[in-house]
Parts: structure tokens; C-alpha cells; sequence
């Protein structure tokens, strides 16, 4: 059995968003789906219905393994080392700050379209994600199967254009939208919080 005391010790922010949408995302994909149409973030339907909980919990859920898996695997790949290096309450407050951003941009663009819903954990993701390419910029990962490292700028890059790409072709419950309003919340809240470390990225990036 793997020891979680460690993680939990050292990073009790991440460990815990990890286990936590891990086990509710299963438990609704396999056990209750009617928890995830409760739950899916509709924007048209916020005030009209007093939706304001799913703001929050359409965060926890998402919409199929292939959604989770890589959603996950992002959030595994970079939240560690940015919650060590800002501390666990700034951490929290970063992915917060990235989950509402999101959603008040999707709420902008959706506002008026009865039939938008969506639901994920992409846009405070996707601002841990920046965040982290502002602290660590010469950090890579590596993704099966390629063979060679992928510098997280690149990835990054990657990761908003494919979001771009899938939010003109949408199909089914996942926010691409969201992605590019976390990603910039992601940005702004370091250069908030930790002007210097903006400062140097911004050098570093264009020196």
C-alpha cells in the first residue's frame, strides 16, 4: 500500500484536490451519473435556478477516464513542486482564484446559450500549471512515448492550442473554454503574490 503520510505532510493541498476529484470522479462516473448532471456547471441556468453551487463542484467531476487521466496527470506533473515552493495556503488560494476565473469566463461567453454545460477541473489546473512554468522555467516532463524531455513552456503552448482547437470543435461536457481564462489567472495571481519571481521569468523569457 503506498504511504500518503509523506505527501500529506509535505503537501497537504495537492495530495488532498488529487484524492478528493480522483474518488468523486469515479464514484460519479461509475456509481452515480445523476451526481454528475447535478452537478455540471451550466451558465445560463447559475441565477435563473440558483445553480451557484456548481461554480464549485462541476470542479470535482469530470467527464470520462480519458478527461480525469490527463487532468490529473497535470495536476501530478506540476502542483508538488508549486505548492513547496509558494506554501499551502498561497497554493490553495492560486488554484481557487484559477477555478473562478475560468468559470467567470465561461459564464461571459455561455451566458445566453440555454444549452451549455460543462463540467472539470481544467481552468484552476491550467492556472497551476503557468504558475509553475513562472517558477521553475527551465523545468521538462516527460510523456509516454516520447522520447525526449518537453520543456514545460512548449507544453504549455501545446496544451492552450489544443484547448483553443477543441473549444471551436466542442463536443460533450468537457470546458476547453476555461482553459485559456485559468491559464492567465494562473499568470497574474504569481505576478500578484511573488512580483519578484515574475520579474525574473519575464527576463528570462525575453532576454
Amino acid at each position: 500500500m503506498i504511504d500518503l503520510q509523506p505527501l500529506f505532510s509535505a503537501t497537504p493541498g495537492t495530495t488532498s484536490l488529487l484524492i478528493i476529484i480522483v474518488c468523486a470522479s469515479l464514484f460519479g462516473l461509475f456509481a452515480a451519473p445523476a451526481m454528475i448532471e447535478r452537478n455540471l456547471f451550466r451558465p445560463y441556468w447559475v441565477q435563473r435556478h440558483r445553480q451557484y453551487v456548481t461554480l464549485i463542484s462541476s470542479a470535482f467531476l469530470h467527464a470520462d477516464l480519458g478527461h480525469l487521466f490527463f487532468n490529473m496527470f497535470t495536476l501530478w506533473a506540476f502542483a508538488f513542486q508549486v505548492e513547496r515552493e509558494m506554501g499551502t495556503p498561497a497554493f490553495l488560494a492560486l488554484y481557487g482564484f484559477g477555478l473562478l476565473a475560468s468559470d467567470l469566463g465561461t459564464y461571459l461567453k455561455h451566458r445566453s446559450d440555454p444549452n451549455y454545460q460543462c463540467l472539470g477541473a481544467s481552468g484552476a489546473i491550467l492556472a497551476v500549471l503557468f504558475a509553475s512554468i513562472i517558477y521553475f522555467p527551465s523545468a521538462s516532463l516527460f510523456i509516454m512515448p516520447i522520447p525526449v524531455p518537453i520543456p514545460a513552456p512548449l507544453f504549455a503552448v501545446g496544451y492552450l492550442a489544443y484547448s483553443y482547437y477543441a473549444s471551436r470543435n466542442a463536443r460533450g461536457r468537457i470546458n476547453h473554454d476555461a482553459h485559456l481564462a485559468g491559464a492567465l489567472a494562473g499568470v497574474v495571481f504569481v505576478g500578484l503574490f511573488d512580483p519578484s519571481k515574475f520579474e525574473q521569468a519575464l527576463h528570462r523569457f525575453f532576454a
